[in-house]
């Protein structure tokens, strides 16, 4: 005598992926983009390291300065000693100082520190999308 058999229920079924039309999505990004320059001074150079102080930074319009942007969260800033983009990891920035961690800059030698900052980027749904409805088919 042979076992029962199992007999399984079977269902094939197909479907269309719902579709998104129509719908406006407006974005506003307003960076801040500040860029300084100082040159290096020996008094800058000691402790292994390299600090300009924010005093010693002058701004686009040729204006001494007191303070430093804070670093971005949404942003980034670059730091160029003489002309050349320096490592990331080679700087720390706050208010009120950039700090280059090396003494091999030498004297006279410019910095030119940019910050951008895209904190200021909102984006809104001014016409919600239609959504379509997916189209199920089961066979059975």
């Amino acid at each position: 005598m042979m076992p029962a058999s199992l007999i399984k229920l079977f269902i094939a079924a197909s479907a269309t992926a719902p579709v998104a039309s129509g719908g406006t999505v407006t974005t506003s990004v307003l960076p801040a983009v500040f860029r300084f320059v100082a040159t290096v001074t020996a008094p800058m150079i000691a402790g292994g390291v390299t600090t300009i102080p924010a005093a010693g930074f002058v701004n686009d319009n040729g204006d001494a300065i007191t303070v430093l942007p804070a670093p971005p969260v949404n942003g980034y800033l670059n730091v160029y000693v003489n002309g050349m983009m320096q490592e990331a990891n080679l700087t720390s920035l706050t208010t009120a100082s950039l700090v280059i961690n090396t003494v091999d800059i030498p004297v006279g030698a410019p910095v030119v520190l940019e910050v951008a900052d895209f904190s200021n980027t909102t984006s809104t749904i001014t016409t919600p999308p239609v959504i379509s409805v997916p189209d199920i088919d089961i066979i059975v």
